[in-house]
Formats: C-alpha cells, sequence, structure tokens
C-alpha cells in the first residue's frame, strides 16, 4: 500500500457492506448481537393497521401491488389459444385450461404466497433479499456450513437479478397489450402502438420522483373501477354460458394435461402469464403491510379476476374467433374506446409493482453490501419503506423502451416474459425451504412436502418457459447474468480491499499509548474518521496523522453497522464510548431498509453524551485509488470490474449526507 495522490472514492467509505466479511472504512455489516438493537418499538409499515389507514392501504395496494396480476387478463388467454400451441379453442378445451389458469391462480397466489410467503417477512419487509437477510439473521443451521451459505447467498442474488429482467420486460408488455387493443376498433391504427406505448412509459417512469405514497393513491382508485369493470365484463357472458364454471373443478386441469401430453406443458408458458404479477406482490410489502395486501387480493382481485377469465372462455365458447384478443370482445362496440382509455391506464399501473419492487429491492442490496452506493429518495414521511431510486428509474426505463423497439409487440414479448419471475419464485420456494427448518423449526418431512409441491409447480412453469428461450427469454436470463456478474464482483471485490485495509489498520490500544507518550500537538474542535473496524484505528486517522502532524482535541472513530433486519428505533440507533485522550468510538447501527444520515447519527451521538457543535466537527474520508495488480484473489477482469463500479459509485459524502464544506479526503493508492 503506498501513499499518493487523491483518487477516486473509496468504495466503501462508510459504506454497508455483506454480513460478517471484512469492509473499508466507515461501515460494517454484521449478523451478531444485533437482535437486542433490532428489538425496538419502531413503527414501520409492517405494523397492524386498522380502520381508515388499512382501507387507505388496501386501496392504495391496488393501485402498486395488484397492476401487474391485475391485467394479466388482456394478454393471458389470449396466449394460451395463440396458434402456435396447436390448442384448438373447443368447449373441452376452454374449460381445461381456464381451469388451468384457476388452480394456478390459488395455487400460486393464494397458498403459496398469500397463504405461506407473506409469512416469511423481516419485520415487515418482503422480497427476496429480505428473505436471505432472514436466513443470515441465523446463528446456526445454514450459517455454520459456509459451502451452503455461499450457495443461498448465491441464489438469492441471482432470484434478484432476475426480478430486475422482469421489471423491464412488465411495463413494455402490459402498456403494448392495452395499446394493442386499437387494432381492434381501427385495425389501420397498428403503426401507432409502438410510438404511443413508448410516451406512456416514458410518463410513468416520470412519475416516479412523487413517490409510491401518492402514485398509488392517484392508481388505486383506477384500479379499484377496473377490477369492478372486468368482472362486470365477464358476468353477462358467465351467464349466458354457465358451463364454463365447471372449470372451478380441479380435474378438469388434470384432464386437460393428461389427454394433450406434451402440448399442455408447453402451454404451462402461457398459463403462467395469469400469476406473473405474485412475485412483485412479496417484493412490495414492504410498501404496505401483509394485512392490507391480503385483504384486497381476498375481496375484490381474486374474484374479479375470475369473473373475467370465465367471461373470456365463455365469449370464446360462443365464438372460437375471439380467440384472437378475447378481453375486448366482451365488451360491445359502443364501450370499446372507454375500455381501451382505462385498460390503458390499467396497464400503466401494472408496471408500478415491478417498479416499486425494483426500488426496493436495491436499497436492500445496497445496505448488504452487495451493490454500489445509490441515490435513496424517501418519499413518505409516514411509510419509511416508500422510496424512490433516480439511478434505478432511469436504467429501468431505457432497457424497457430497447425492449419495446425491439419486439413490437405483446405475443412476441410473452416469449420472454415467463422466465424471469419463474425462476425467482423457484428461487423463493428453496430459500422459503430453509426458512421452515432454521426460523420456524418445522419438522423436515413438513417443510418437503409443502415446499416440494411449490417447487414442483415452480418448476414445471420455469421448464416451459425454457423452451422459449430463443424466441426472447434469452433477454431476461441476459440481464439478470449481467447483474448477478455485477453484484458478486462488488461483493469480492469488497471483502478483497476490507482484507487489505485491516492490514493496516493498528490496534486502539497500541495507538492510543503511543499517543499518550508523543503528546501531539491537539488543536481545536472534533474530528469524525469513518471505520468498519470496531477495535482498530483507521487508516486514514494515521495518514492525517502522518502527514499533518497533529490531533483535534476530539476524535471520534464512527463505524456505520448495517444489521439483517430492516429497521433499528431511534433509541437503538447509536453505541457512545469514550476511549481516553479525547478518543470516542460511535457505533450506529441501521436495518437494511434504512438510509444512514449523517445529521441524524451525530444528534443521536450527541444525546448519548457526546459533546461537539456541527460548525467545529470535521469530516474525514479515504479517497482510494485502485490498482488491478494487487493479490486479491480475484481475476484481473473482475478487479477492473470493481474499480470501474467503485468510480462511478454514489460518494460517501452525498449517501450519508455530509456537509461538503466540513469534509477532508486524504488519498492513497491501493494494490487490489
Amino acid at each position: 500500500m503506498q501513499s499518493g495522490s487523491t483518487a477516486p472514492p473509496d468504495p466503501a467509505s462508510a459504506a454497508p457492506a455483506s454480513p460478517a466479511v471484512p469492509q473499508p472504512p466507515g461501515v460494517t455489516n454484521t449478523t451478531a448481537d444485533f437482535t437486542a438493537v433490532a428489538n425496538s418499538n419502531h413503527h414501520h409499515v409492517g405494523d397492524p393497521a386498522t380502520g381508515k389507514k388499512l382501507a387507505l392501504l388496501t386501496l392504495t395496494a391496488l393501485g402498486v401491488v395488484y397492476g401487474d396480476i391485475g391485467t394479466s387478463p388482456l394478454y393471458a388467454l389470449k396466449e394460451c389459444f395463440n396458434a402456435v400451441h396447436g390448442v384448438e379453442p373447443t368447449p373441452a378445451n376452454v374449460i381445461g385450461v381456464l381451469s388451468m389458469i384457476v388452480w394456478s391462480l390459488i395455487c400460486v397466489v393464494s397458498v403459496k404466497y398469500i397463504g405461506f410467503i407473506l409469512r416469511a417477512d423481516n419485520r415487515g419487509e418482503g422480497g427476496i433479499l429480505a428473505l436471505l437477510a432472514l436466513l443470515l439473521q441465523k446463528t446456526g443451521g445454514v450459517l455454520q456450513d459456509e459451502k451452503k451459505k455461499k450457495r443461498v447467498i448465491a441464489l438469492a442474488l441471482f432470484g434478484a437479478a432476475l426480478l430486475y429482467g422482469d421489471g423491464i420486460i412488465t411495463p413494455a408488455v402490459s402498456v403494448l397489450g392495452a395499446v394493442e387493443g386499437v387494432t381492434v376498433i381501427a385495425p389501420g391504427l397498428e403503426r401507432v402502438v409502438v410510438p404511443v406505448t413508448i410516451v406512456l412509459l416514458l410518463g410513468l417512469f416520470g412519475a416516479q420522483r412523487f413517490g409510491t405514497d401518492r402514485v398509488g393513491r392517484a392508481f388505486g382508485p383506477i384500479m379499484l373501477v377496473w377490477f369492478v369493470s372486468i368482472a362486470a365484463l365477464g358476468i353477462p357472458h358467465i351467464v349466458r354460458r354457465p358451463e364454463v364454471l365447471q372449470s372451478l373443478l380441479p380435474w378438469y386441469a388434470v384432464s386437460f394435461m393428461l389427454s394433450h401430453g406434451w402440448h399442455a406443458f408447453v402451454l404451462l408458458g402461457a398459463v403462467v402469464l395469469s400469476v406473473t404479477g405474485a412475485e412483485a406482490l412479496y417484493a412490495d410489502m414492504g410498501h404496505f403491510g401483509k394485512r392490507p395486501i391480503r385483504l384486497a387480493w381476498g375481496l375484490l382481485v381474486f374474484p374479479c379476476l375470475l369473473m373475467n377469465y370465465f367471461g373470456q372462455g365463455a365469449a370464446i365458447m360462443s365464438d372460437a374467433s375471439v380467440r384472437a384478443n378475447p378481453f375486448y370482445s366482451l365488451a360491445p362496440s359502443v364501450l370499446q374506446i372507454p375500455l381501451l382509455l382505462l385498460a390503458t391506464m390499467a396497464a400503466i399501473i401494472a408496471s408500478q409493482a415491478l417498479i416499486s419492487g425494483a426500488f426496493s429491492l436495491t436499497q436492500q442490496s445496497v445496505q448488504l453490501g452487495y451493490t454500489p452506493r445509490v441515490t435513496i429518495v424517501h418519499t413518505s414521511e409516514h411509510q419509511s419503506g416508500q422510496i424512490y431510486i433516480p439511478e434505478i428509474n432511469t436504467l429501468l426505463a431505457l432497457g424497457t423502451i430497447f425492449v419495446v423497439l425491439g419486439f413490437k409487440s405483446s405475443s412476441a414479448l410473452a416469449a420472454a416474459y415467463g422466465i424471469a419471475v419463474t425462476g425467482t419464485m423457484a428461487i423463493t420456494t428453496l430459500l422459503f425451504y430453509e426458512i421452515c427448518i432454521l426460523r420456524w423449526k418445522w419438522p423436515k418431512w413438513r417443510a418437503l412436502t409443502l415446499c416440494g409441491f411449490f417447487l414442483l409447480i415452480d418448476l414445471a412453469f420455469l421448464g416451459a418457459n425454457m423452451l422459449k428461450v430463443l424466441q426472447g427469454g434469452w433477454v431476461p436470463l441476459v440481464v439478470a447474468m449481467g447483474l448477478f456478474i455485477l453484484m458478486t464482483t462488488w461483493k469480492r471485490g469488497r471483502e478483497a480491499l476490507g482484507q487489505l485495509l485491516r492490514r493496516s489498520t493498528l490496534p486502539t490500544d497500541l495507538f492510543l499509548s503511543d499517543i499518550k507518550r508523543k503528546e501531539p500537538v491537539r488543536v481545536a474542535g472534533t474530528a469524525v474518521f469513518m471505520t468498519s473496524d470496531a477495535d482498530g484505528i483507521p487508516p486514514v486517522l494515521l495518514h492525517h496523522l502522518k502527514h499533518n502532524k497533529v490531533l483535534h482535541e476530539q476524535v471520534v472513530l464512527l463505524s456505520v453497522v448495517s444489521l439483517p433486519v430492516p429497521y433499528i428505533d431511534g433509541s437503538k440507533r447509536v453505541d457512545v464510548a469514550t476511549l481516553g485522550a479525547g478518543f470516542w468510538r460511535v457505533r450506529a447501527n441501521y436495518g437494511f431498509m434504512q438510509t444512514p444520515e449523517m445529521r441524524d447519527i451525530m444528534t443521536y451521538a450527541r444525546g448519548s453524551g457526546l459533546i461537539c457543535s456541527t460548525g467545529s466537527t470535521s469530516y474525514f474520508l479515504g479517497r482510494e485509488q485502485l490498482l488491478p495488480n494487487g493479490p486479491a484473489r480475484m481475476s484481473r477482469w473482475r478487479k477492473k470490474l470493481f474499480i470501474l463500479m467503485v468510480r462511478n459509485a454514489r460518494s460517501a459524502t452525498a449517501f450519508f449526507g455530509i456537509p461538503p464544506g466540513r469534509v477532508v479526503e486524504l488519498g492513497t493508492q491501493i494494490e487490489l
């Protein structure tokens, strides 16, 4: 390690890190001793809601959580009877396909996600990384087996990466599917479908800066009208062909699969379109809580979806030609244009579930140490899980527009749609099995029975979608693989850099005894040095003393600790200890759904006995220039990629809200 000129920002100067690994200065992450800290009275979205608040959250959840699955009738049944699947729209086949859709909704959404997966919340937060953090809290079981731990982490990261791929495709297929309704009314307008879709998508992503709460409140009433409308459209057709209700019996789904064999298996790739919003339902739990999500599903969403699917099936049984777009055939001609407008609004809203889920996923990933720092804007003073991340919003918008330009139709995109979400569903089931065994202490036979049933469905859907890799399914796989490489590279790079920095960390007792013996010049004020090692003296302090030959009267060694729980209450946030000779050690504890703020940390520290003023406090940060020719056990291309990510990460000054005029940065060169 060589002293040198100022370099790009330290990749983790006080940035959250992955569990149980040495980290660069300023932040650490640990799975140990967090229980007492986490057990607090912090009120967040996971707390029970009642009365008007429950009603409002339930309505808002309609506009955010259920937009995706709520608009699946636009294209799901249409794709099932697409000529490519070779299934003729006979009454028996219609009932069989409908039965597959109905029981997919029951087994995947009602039983798996609503009934069980939502129970695996991490203090109110959901999503695949919250599930991983829940497992990492455990001091036994999976954490005792390092190989198994690495497999679990890799699975969760790849599942998270797949969700980003889904977040790109969902807005594209939903809005395209709705706008294509214009061709039913006026076939000559087909050429305007793609331009109109892009304009609508730009408006959607532009509205994200107003926050989930405002977006949800605006979208919720529209989705309420949507669900009531699609149910009302289906009822007259059901009355005319009541035999369609036979699809409620699971035997018809089983009979269809047995009689059609391979064709039925391939058809699962289209059937899965009816449940594609299920994973987003879990990822968005932190925005609203599980009770509003369950109420909305049971009281409105599920019944209305069934009525519409039954109505579409009845329409096809009455006139096989409507299979080209059975959804719009439900409405009389006088209502076609209003329905098109409503469907377009609903489809725009449908994209919100994955967009909000991507924001939550990114925040969790940053705090758990798998993603570089980004700009996290909290958009609600009342619901701590509601955030907006400009960088992710921009990337999703660009990706979605490129996908629309590349595929140009919802049918073409349907081939790419299912792989991402079914892959994440299967990974969620595997992680849920570990939760059953390690957290809930279920007998193995019980966990295997339940999770085996879920996994059988997940793998059947995934297998059917893998047949469509060459037709467009490669898109989410390429996106997921690219993001997986980035996340694992960031994690490995942080581990390697942390190990190098620890070698230059001096034991606290040795340093303090040397200070008392040599008595360097002390100047007025307080200096805050950020460190990930709660027992050592950070290199940035040693460099400061070496080059400037002075110390402030009061020196604070600050560690920001990210714990595998979503929220830490203010009363448990900061621990302050005096070390003597004017030195203090401050430990700030944060959950993975919280963003550290230096102003808050110092306010809590002053309340715990540290005496300092804002105007006399300086913050010292390290700026490491990384070189890829060091001893770290990483391939050279990974080192270069990590260095590139470091240079483009948000600065620690901006991430922690440190006043720029109070920051002193010291540069060193490190051979990684």
